[in-house]
């Protein structure tokens, strides 16, 4: 018997959103689908039945599946289906992830899982906001425990006018692509590239995004009232209050006295260590060693407790900063001598070495994903190394984070970065993270812009980024700027904003509670404006301009243009010629459908080699032209004279030379040179041509003038007078000539 579904409906910025559930993944906790248009995206929610044993931290995951079906579309891969996650399916399952992840209870020890995955696309509309509306409300259906709901758009703007749910086509035109989620009363997520937006404007999309959600949510409200399961109860692991009053009462002003004292990263963990193993040993007795764990719990309590309230009441950081203060830093460039740029940006005990390689156009990414874009020309890759926290753990390919953390870095720098018909190249940035405490997302923005520059290309304008947190207890709230790793672990956000000396080029927050208001957010952007430009200062004083010239390694890139239907002639059979003018001048080609071709080559001589090639290649004869060409086929009324690659023409007898000439052999042999000029061609393109044009210094007018058959046997005005040869020779020209010389067109 089928099921019965039930709908739910409401308009979102002009479109209508439609929720649906009941109909697919019965067995799951919650299950809905939710629908724009052509697009359609599914999730389920399930919440394991016991707690899971040993976990000290609530375990929660959140998978986004791509399915290149939902547009009509095979993989590309070998096997031709979905593998590995590609980079977009990963953000947004991270998009997703951080609104949801604040409003469970931490002290939740049952696995909750989240699976989404695509069922219909337009590739018109981005699927990730509707990925965590249907996140959302499946959880709000299902039977787990969840502080929801959330409800999530997309803020674009254009021509000055903000817009909810832009398309693909509309973001192209749009300066702002803001991503944000939140509660009825406040902001959970922001993710946002624009193109140097003003803070006050990006506060104002921030408002409206808000306000947009809210039809979301009630529609979710209502779902949950009329179809939602009953919550079921689920043991909580909470911290004993009672041992942590202990452990506060015996070591609490040990605490105090210990960070007094400014501390390095290394300082404060050990300090912290010394002190725990002291709480351990004070507290747990041989007979009860299981209680360790408890007492480690309650002293990480009184710890964040303790940097909590010296931070939101002393305006006192671990390192003695002020709360707006920047860790001293100081940048380096020129790091590598093969590699075309590098820049090494430092930042207290955080640092980053961005390399920059740039490519010709075919090495740009391919993607074969749900969205019409089918290549990207700018990479930014981030690596998180373990030795950089001076921990040993085993190596692998790209973790979520370094995924989220490069494409964060990669939409800061994508506004300044040269058109590519002024700056032809595939850029690829390599951040490596060498040592970090907090913010090395950001590190990876000013070490990039360093590489760029000192690679030599010309940004529009360097981007620097700031990560800041906040401390918040009821009304009562610090921001800090500059945040490190352990006020980033006790904090309740990391908020990084990146952008140049004019406006916002990219914003992401992560919060761990309910949500904050937009007064905070603005104060924090504010607060963030005056550090980015402190950090810019410090870049400039490095290096003020991008290199005038790019580095000696570098391929020169330059473009020729050919006609569209020559593309198949440079290309060759099989890519023949192609390949053998890369392999003759060691340079890169590439050909795009328009017939401009790029020429990679480090070597200048290289570089007009090849141009020179290629254009004679794909050159067309014209009349007025002079080639000097080789002699391919001889006959008694004329030679044959290869101008251009693959295309012949013919030398009249009486157009050898200047004077009468009895026998093609006097002349021309296979095999010589001649310099002639290409007096006509005709409808079927075969050439005709004159030595004794180049010879007399003759016009092209002027030698299609002399280079006709005559009908009587006086002599040629300025040529040998060949009578009734010269006839002859123009007959078989316009007969037998075209017959026999089909192959004027090699």
């Amino acid at each position: 018997m089928k099921p019965e579904s039930k709908m739910y409906s409401t308009e979102v910025g002009g479109q209508p959103f439609t929720f649906e559930t009941g109909k697919l993944a019965a067995q799951a906790g919650g299950a809905v689908t939710v629908r724009v248009g052509d697009n359609i995206v599914f999730a389920a929610a399930t919440m394991g039945d016991e707690p899971r044993e040993g976990q000290d931290f609530f375990p929660l995951t959140v998978e986004y599946e791509e399915k290149l079906y939902a547009g009509g579309r095979i993989p590309g891969s070998y096997f031709r289906r979905e593998g590995r996650p590609p980079a977009e399916a990963v953000l947004t399952a991270r998009l997703t992830d951080r609104p949801l992840r604040p409003l469970f209870q931490q002290d939740m020890r049952n696995e909750v899982q989240v699976i989404m995955s695509s069922i219909s696309s337009d590739m018109e509309l981005p699927l990730d906001v509707l990925a965590v509306n249907a996140a959302s409300a499946a959880l709000m259906i299902s039977d787990i425990p969840w502080g929801g709901p959330v409800g999530c758009v997309r803020v674009g703007r254009i021509d000055g006018q903000l817009v909810v749910n832009p398309t693909y086509a509309q973001l192209d035109q749009s300066d702002i692509d803001l991503r944000i989620a939140g509660t009825r009363d406040a902001i959970l997520m922001v993710e946002c590239g624009a193109n140097e937006v003003k803070e006050e404007d990006m506060v104002a999309a921030l408002a409206f995004g808000h306000q947009a959600i809210q039809p979301i949510i009630d529609l979710q409200l209502q779902m949950a009232a009329e179809t939602g399961k009953a919550k079921r109860e689920v043991p909580l692991f909470s911290i004993d209050q009672a041992l942590v009053e202990q452990v506060s009462a015996k070591f609490g002003s040990k605490l105090v006295e210990t960070l007094n004292a400014p501390l390095t990263k290394e300082a404060f963990n050990d300090s912290m260590k010394a002190l725990e193993a002291e709480a351990v040993e004070a507290f747990v007795t041989p007979e009860e060693p299981e209680k360790a764990g408890k007492v480690k719990e309650a002293f990480h309590e009184v710890m964040k407790q303790a940097v909590r309230s010296r931070i939101l009441f002393d305006k006192k950081r671990l390192d003695g900063r002020s709360v707006d203060e920047i860790r001293p830093i100081w940048c380096e460039v020129g790091l590598s001598p093969r590699a075309h740029g590098a820049g090494l940006f430092t930042r207290g005990e955080t640092q980053v070495l961005t390399l920059a390689t740039l490519g010709t156009p075919k090495e740009a990414q391919e993607l074969d994903s749900l969205s019409p874009n089918d290549s990207k020309r700018y990479m930014h890759h981030y690596n998180f190394p373990p030795y950089s926290t001076g921990e040993v753990k085993r190596l692998g390919g790209q973790s979520r984070r370094e995924i989220g953390h490069g494409a964060l870095a990669e939409r800061a720098l994508v506004p300044v970065l040269p058109d590519e018909t002024e700056f032809p190249y595939t850029i690829r940035l390599v951040s490596e993270v060498l040592a970090s405490n907090g913010s090395s997302s950001m590190a990876s923005v000013c070490g990039s812009t360093l590489a760029l520059m000192d690679t030599g290309v010309p940004i529009k304008a360097p981007v620097a980024g700031v990560a800041m947190g906040l401390i918040k207890e009821g009304d009562t709230y610090t921001i800090l700027t500059d945040i490190q790793g352990a006020e980033d672990h006790l904090g309740d956000m990391d908020f990084k904003v990146a952008g140049t000396g004019e406006g916002i080029t990219a914003l992401q927050m992560d919060i761990k509670i309910a949500g904050i208001t937009p007064e905070i957010m603005s104060q924090a952007l504010a607060q963030a404006k005056e550090a980015r430009k402190f950090i810019l200062g410090k870049i400039l004083e490095t290096i003020p301009t991008p290199r005038p010239e790019l580095k000696p390694h570098v391929p020169r890139i330059t473009t020729v243009k050919i006609p569209q239907d020559k593309i198949g002639a440079l290309i060759g059979p099989g890519g023949k010629n192609i390949r053998a003018l890369q392999e003759e001048t060691g340079t890169k080609i590439d050909i795009a459908e328009d017939g401009t071709v790029f020429i990679a080559a480090v070597d200048g001589v290289a570089e007009n080699l090849v141009r020179d090639r290629i254009l004679a290649l794909t050159e067309s004869p014209e009349i007025g032209h002079i080639y000097t060409g080789k002699v391919v086929r001889v006959e008694s009324f004329g030679a044959f004279v290869n101008i251009l690659p693959g295309i012949d023409g013919m030398v009249h007898i009486s157009q050898l030379d200047s004077e009468r000439v009895n026998k093609v052999e006097d002349v021309a042999n296979l095999g010589d040179e001649l310099t002639v000029m290409v007096t006509g061609i005709d409808e079927n393109g075969k050439v005709r041509l004159s030595r004794q044009a180049v010879l007399e210094g003759w016009t092209a007018e002027e030698a299609a003038a002399n280079d006709r058959p005559k009908t009587g046997g006086g002599n040629r005005s300025g040529g040998g007078n060949r009578g009734g040869n010269d006839r002859r020779g123009g007959d078989r020209r316009n007969s037998g000539g075209d017959r026999r010389s089909g192959g004027y067109r090699r």
